[in-house]
């Protein structure tokens, strides 16, 4: 079964770092857009970063500067680096995959692919 896994969460203090992991699981053949999504409290899930294609990747302006997506594609993961944090980053921080193609006994397309999310919280 093909799934995202978020990992790296956790609490951190104003100024600090975290770095987040999503790993895609299963048999998989090929990821194409992968990235970051956030959803804080009351607020709609918003975009963070995104690779759109293996060279070119998104950033939303406030995060600009602060924050790196990398990729590994042997690994079919994805990375957010992220420093100098502030505590409006406080979210549920979600990796997406908007297509891959699975392999095996019933290869198919997956589209928008979502992880279980993983907690961010910036407070002293």
């Amino acid at each position: 079964q093909v799934q995202l896994v978020e990992s790296g969460g956790g609490l951190v203090h104003p100024g600090g770092s975290l770095r987040l992991s999503c790993a895609a699981s299963g048999s998989i053949s090929r990821i194409y857009g992968m990235g970051w999504y956030r959803q804080a409290p009351g607020k709609q899930r918003e975009l963070v970063a995104f690779f759109t294609s293996s060279t070119t990747t998104n950033y939303a302006d406030s995060v600009k500067g602060r924050f790196t997506i990398s990729r590994n594609y042997a690994k079919n993961t994805v990375y957010l680096q992220m420093n100098s944090l502030k505590p409006e980053d406080t979210a549920v921080y979600y990796c997406n995959a908007d297509r891959l193609f699975e392999l095996g006994s019933n290869p198919k397309w997956h589209y928008d692919l979502w992880g279980q999310g993983t907690q961010v919280t910036v407070s002293s």
